[in-house]
């Protein structure tokens, strides 16, 4: 990075998640997943219920820290580990029963492709949510997952729209439009977001995700338009390949598997040592809701980074070239005049150079 505001802190993180974890085939690419997971139930992204929970943070914990071990581990070693944005007291000692009676004997890897299997059929897995109005005012969050479109309010989904239902998305301003078809009728979904920039940015993650899970083939992509024919509108041509591709891509590699170099214990804990909202605005919990403009304005006002130029990052994950994971940024710049729920913002303060997987 070429800036005047170093340090920065770069997190990358998964845009496309797979359909079908259990199927990657190189143990370094589900760790990668694994690590986005970890931080997507941290950051309270992967909702799930108690039992779920439970047992998603004693893979975590096996992982980790191997069987469980009586006199290594005191009654309250769980507190060690920050798992969830609310963890409770009987959470903690459910995790440890699950770890204790029923994962003895999994190794690292085994214990994450367990929690990869679990995690895989929740909800609110891959879904990266985007805050809106619905028509009659009320907060919803937006995502698309390999499925396809998804309505959220509160931690119930209310709208599951699959790709080969969604006919046309389009925005106008800050008005976003799902066209489709459910139970045989045209459906039309209307949601606001706060603005038009917010707008455009959740109507290129629909297009995209859209082309990625239902193309069978990249070259089948057409540049589509955010609005009617008659009007001037933004144009978006997703590249890149699609879901299908790089499934049969992944299938014929050829090499030796890549060592995995997983973080240590005290590494993978330490989750305060990143100021996650001062770095990536969209990753704040579903609920509550987000803050609303003007306090991200006041927030990127105390962090002395209201008004700088910031470094987008676009990230492309399993991407495959001659491995499962290949990682291709593409950089924008941008006057940041104002903060919207789905930008990128530089940690303000931080001693790290490098990049940071977490």
């Amino acid at each position: 990075l070429q800036t005047h505001f170093d340090p920065y802190t770069m997190c990358f993180r998964v845009k496309f998640y797979p359909s079908e974890p259990m199927k990657i085939k190189e143990e370094l690419t589900r760790y990668l997943l694994y690590l986005q997971l970890k931080r997507d139930i941290y950051h309270g992204r992967l909702l799930c219920p108690f039992a779920e929970a439970a047992y998603l943070g004693a893979c975590i914990v096996q992982a980790e820290l191997g069987d469980y071990d009586p006199e290594e581990h005191p009654s309250d070693y769980i507190r060690d580990f920050k798992l969830f944005p609310k963890q409770s007291l009987k959470l903690e000692r459910k995790i440890i029963e699950i770890h204790k009676n029923e994962l003895r004997g999994q190794c690292a890897a085994y214990a994450e492709l367990n929690m990869l299997q679990r995690a895989h059929s929740l909800e609110t897995y891959g879904v990266d949510p985007h805050p809106c109005k619905d028509f009659t005012g009320s907060t919803a969050f937006l995502g698309f997952t390999a499925t396809g479109f998804v309505v959220f309010q509160g931690n119930k989904r209310i709208h599951l729209l699959k790709w080969n239902d969604v006919s046309k998305l389009k925005f106008e301003g800050k008005t976003f439009y799902v066209i489709g078809i459910q139970k045989e009728k045209k459906l039309v979904l209307t949601f606001h977001t706060s603005t038009p920039a917010a707008c455009k940015h959740l109507w290129k993650c629909g297009v995209e995700n859209q082309a990625f899970y239902k193309c069978a083939k990249s070259s089948q992509i057409k540049t589509v338009c955010s609005s009617n024919i008659f009007f001037k509108g933004s144009r978006f041509r997703y590249s890149g390949k699609v879901a299908k591709e790089v499934i049969e891509a992944s299938s014929k590699i050829q090499r030796e598997p890549p060592e995995v170099c997983r973080a240590q214990f005290g590494q993978s804990r330490s989750y305060n040592s990143l100021s996650h909202k001062n770095l990536i605005m969209n990753m704040e919990p579903l609920v509550p809701a987000l803050p609303s403009p003007n306090e991200y304005e006041e927030t990127a006002t105390e962090n002395g980074i209201h008004d700088l130029k910031v470094q987008y990052f676009h990230i492309y994950s399993f991407t495959v070239g001659k491995s499962d994971v290949r990682i291709n940024p593409k950089r924008q710049e941008s006057k940041h005049k104002q903060t919207h729920a789905n930008g990128l913002l530089p940690q303000a303060s931080g001693k790290s150079h490098g990049v940071s997987l977490v």
